[in-house]
């Protein structure tokens, strides 16, 4: 089931809705990358708010995510991780290795916002 990546100014928002497989997280890695090039993206947001399990493949996805987008010049922000979520990761020992997490959607792009303005001094 691919997943839906909104474009909203010099963001790309992808709303993950229900457990990803692991082509499809593949899949999304390959597009958010294709798309921050192609939209010239400054940041990027990865909504998991309807996540209720996020095993190690997922949250190792989502650091490569991060990673590459910050290689081609975008910030990344992960936004809704469960209270349930965020438990069981830190039981297992995963971590998004240095990510940029946020609460919810709006307080992501004010992350990204600030982090983008303290980068270049303004946001357009």
């Amino acid at each position: 089931m691919p997943v839906p990546i909104l474009k909203q100014g010099d963001f790309l928002i992808a709303s993950i809705q229900a457990a990803l497989t692991d082509a499809d997280l593949h899949q999304l890695r390959g597009d958010i990358a294709d798309g921050v090039g192609r939209w010239r993206s400054k940041g990027v947001i990865v909504d998991v708010t309807a996540l209720d399990v996020m095993d190690s493949f997922a949250t190792r996805t989502l650091g490569n995510i991060a990673h590459s987008a910050r290689l081609r010049g975008a910030e990344t922000v992960v936004v809704g991780i469960q209270p349930d979520v965020a438990f069981t990761m830190v039981q297992l020992g995963l971590t998004l290795g240095g990510i940029a997490t946020a609460l919810d959607l709006e307080e992501g792009l004010l992350l990204l916002r600030e982090r983008l303005k303290a980068r270049h001094g303004r946001v357009d």
